[in-house]
């Protein structure tokens, strides 16, 4: 229940005094009969009539803002404008900014008055992906990309996460960071040795800057919009059969072949090119070998390229490469709760052993499939009815993990439940990840959390 004058008020409808009046005048009616006393309660789904015009009562209100450069991200301030100025016809009484944006910064800004959504977005628990276009004063080269994506020191006690840049232009990236950290973009490119000269905020976990919005405008988020937001973390009820994808998904790995292309090069005594990644993405394993052995010449055959290029791996898995935060203790659940565990992969089964065999997973899964074992790779869901096939679980009764869209529709193509998980090498594709999947987690300990209450 809430009273009728503070019902008005926070729906924008005028200050307490002047709402007072209105009520007064026989202006209000509720459930088609007026009212003419401020301090009558009333249930917030009550049907609500002001001067003619319908009120719904919101209890949160959520703004997406493009926040133009030379106006500061505060609720007040003695000097400059505020974000607060811009909004135009709009009730702002205790709304506040999600987090903040520099002065000279543009983009997304959320602003909204729901205490518990910005705090899951602004939580350093949470690694909420922001992602910025950023225009540079010089180009970065493969070794600053890499840099970047690995966590770069920018002065404070510890390196930056992980990020994940994309070229746009030459002088221009998509920058996707877990953190929150003061002036971090700047701070990150000064470590390579570059400058920010134009800085926008594009996304905020899920929610993208609408392009319609100029700087200064802004607009409610729609329903979908504010759900997405919110965090969705699987149970394991009804559940018979984990399934997971592994690298990305189970351990921290996709840095690693980034890296290899690197070592490997360097052990040729062969130049490092600025334009490796762009020219390599999306190539199979095949394909990188046979593009390596033309561009640079090299004697070796495709299959002994690959050869070497496995057991740098075989070395990386064996002493680099660890298991996503909490994927021990939420194997120990599912053991517990007698729930079968398989392995669906895109790697090879030599490189699954040697992780196998390092982080004592034979303990736990009871099953591993490769893509080699399959007509068709992912998204086709033929590895995931594999899987459930010889665990002996209905596809119903399966909830797979992974960390591409791919791998996700892999799953869902199976009849399967499937939940995303944040990886580093793939938060660029987020949204596309929070709208395939079923549920998503930035780690494993937000699903443990639901069974240590």
């Amino acid at each position: 229940m809430i009273r009728l004058d503070k019902f008005l008020c926070d729906m924008g409808i005028g200050t307490r005094s002047e709402v007072k009046k209105i009520i007064k005048a026989g202006q209000v009616h509720v459930n088609g009969m007026p009212v003419k006393n401020a301090d009558r309660k009333i249930e917030e789904t009550a049907e609500v009539t002001c001067q003619g015009q319908a009120v719904s009562y919101q209890k949160y209100t959520y703004i997406m803002l493009n926040k133009p450069q030379g106006v500061v991200t505060a609720t007040r301030d003695h000097h400059d404008r505020t974000v607060m100025d811009l909004l135009k016809d709009v009730n702002a009484k205790n709304l506040s900014p999600v987090g903040r944006l520099d002065k000279d910064t543009e983009g997304l800004l959320l602003l909204t008055n729901d205490g518990m959504l910005s705090h899951e977005l602004l939580s350093p628990k949470k690694h909420v992906v922001k992602c910025y276009e950023v225009t540079l004063k010089h180009e970065l080269s493969f070794q600053d990309m890499f840099a970047l994506e690995q966590g770069v020191d920018i002065g404070d006690e510890k390196k930056t996460l992980p990020a994940k840049v994309r070229m746009q232009e030459p002088c221009k990236i998509q920058l996707s960071i877990m953190e929150g950290r003061f002036h971090q973009v700047k701070r990150m490119l000064q470590a390579v040795s570059n400058e920010v000269l134009f800085l926008k905020r594009v996304r905020m976990g899920t929610l993208q800057l609408d392009p319609q919005l100029a700087p200064g405008e802004y607009r409610y988020l729609t329903t979908d919009e504010v759900e997405s937001l919110k965090t969705r973390v699987p149970s394991l009820e009804q559940i018979q059969a984990v399934i997971f994808d592994v690298d990305g998904s189970m351990v921290d790995s996709m840095w690693m072949w980034k890296k290899l292309d690197m070592e490997y090069l360097q052990k040729k005594n062969i130049v490092l090119p600025d334009d490796l990644q762009s020219s390599i993405e999306g190539l199979s394993f095949y394909q990188t070998a046979e593009y390596f052995k033309e561009r640079f010449g090299i004697e070796d055959s495709v299959d002994r390229i690959m050869d070497e290029w496995n057991q740098m791996a075989y070395d990386k898995y064996e002493h680099e490469v660890p298991l996503k935060e909490g994927v021990r203790e939420f194997l120990d659940l599912c053991k517990s709760k007698n729930i079968k565990m398989g392995i669906a992969t895109s790697n090879s089964r030599e490189l699954f052993s040697t992780l196998s065999r390092v982080h004592g997973l034979d303990a736990y899964i009871s099953c591993v499939k490769t893509g080699s074992e399959v007509i068709h790779g992912k998204p086709a869901p033929d590895i995931y009815l594999m899987v459930a096939e010889q665990l002996d679980v209905k596809p119903e009764n399966c909830l797979v993990f992974e960390d591409i869209v791919a791998g996700i529709m892999a799953g869902k193509n199976a009849g399967m439940s499937v939940c995303a998980v944040q990886d580093a090498y793939s938060m660029d594709t987020d949204v596309e990840k929070h709208l395939c999947a079923d549920y998503y987690i930035e780690n494993y300990h937000q699903i443990l959390e639901k069974y240590r209450k």
